[in-house]
């Protein structure tokens, strides 16, 4: 190997770890660590520890086959968004090709991982949360509909249900509330950015509800949102999930994103959008977060 090859391998090893979202991924894999761990009473032992790491790779893999094959449909849109232009697809850095490949090498090598080493209900679970992003958010829903965010985010509550069918290899109530939580804040979460990047969406031509609708509505609805969040974020504890230590901190947490919603909703400015934003992603991280503890310490 050439000295000029040997040194193009880390960036192109970049541009395509790039492609796979990492941030939004690394929470995809939390949550769904949460819904495994909430599911197994007391400590895993450790074949269900050995199980719960395969299948949070394979999760892994299968997420970020998702978000590259999203880099692809949205190629032309992250070029016209500051907030996604330095993309490798957008920048041509990678053609569709080479992503294309990377994207099913992933999808296939995930959904192997998880069929014969998890279980075949969580491959196809999380081989529907694929399409449901990949193909009907991505490329049916969002250029379509400003309720984009509300129906696709679907399959970004998927994780914990993931987590919990790898363990126990069925989808119970519990499951379904914690799918319910993060269904609840994604719209809240997306509209809170769109706010604050609306001149990108505009510029993208995607119907983001600030878009279509107003700055003064979409406030509104991210009020709305946060109240109807705090609401489900109760859903644990009034069903025996856990106990006084969520409570605490759900009523806590979700209070702060009332609070942040209602000033938005009074008062507009983008540094109050990006503070909601950045909360929104607290609120969830520490909300998950106060569930593993509660499971463990009560």
């Amino acid at each position: 190997m050439s000295a000029v090859s040997a040194s193009l391998l880390p960036s192109r090893f970049a541009q395509f770890y790039a492609l796979t979202k990492p941030r939004v991924v690394q929470l995809i894999v939390f949550c769904a660590l949460i819904g495994m761990v909430l599911a197994i009473p007391g400590l895993p032992t450790g074949a269900q520890s050995w199980r719960m790491v395969l299948a949070c790779v394979g999760i892994w893999l299968v997420a970020g086959a998702a978000a590259a094959f999203n880099c692809i449909v949205e190629q032309g849109i992250d070029a016209r968004m500051k907030r996604t232009a330095w993309r490798p697809t957008a920048k041509g850095e990678l053609s569709n090709a080479q992503t294309l490949v990377f994207s099913a090498a992933l999808c296939v090598g995930g959904s192997a991982l998880l069929y014969f080493a998890v279980n075949p209900l969580t491959m196809w679970l999380t081989f529907a949360t694929f399409v449901g992003y990949a193909v009907i958010y991505t490329v049916v829903l969002k250029p379509l509909t400003p309720q984009n965010i509300v129906i696709g985010g679907a399959s970004g509550a998927m994780p914990p249900v993931l987590g919990w069918a790898a363990v126990t290899g069925e989808v119970a109530p519990e499951a379904l509330i914690l799918f319910l939580i993060i269904f609840l804040w994604t719209p809240p979460h997306f509209w809170a950015l769109a706010l604050y990047r609306v001149e990108d969406y505009r510029k993208s031509g995607l119907p983001m509800l600030p878009v279509t609708h107003g700055n003064e509505f979409t406030r509104l609805q991210v009020f709305l949102y946060t109240l109807i969040l705090f609401a489900g974020c109760l859903m644990p504890f009034i069903f025996g999930m856990s106990s006084w230590l969520y409570l605490a901190a759900a009523v806590i947490l979700s209070g702060g994103f009332c609070a942040y919603g209602f000033a938005l909703w009074r008062s507009y400015s983008d540094a109050l959008a990006r503070k909601t934003f950045r909360f929104s992603l607290i609120h969830l991280s520490a909300l998950f977060a106060a569930l593993l503890l509660d499971h463990y310490l009560l």
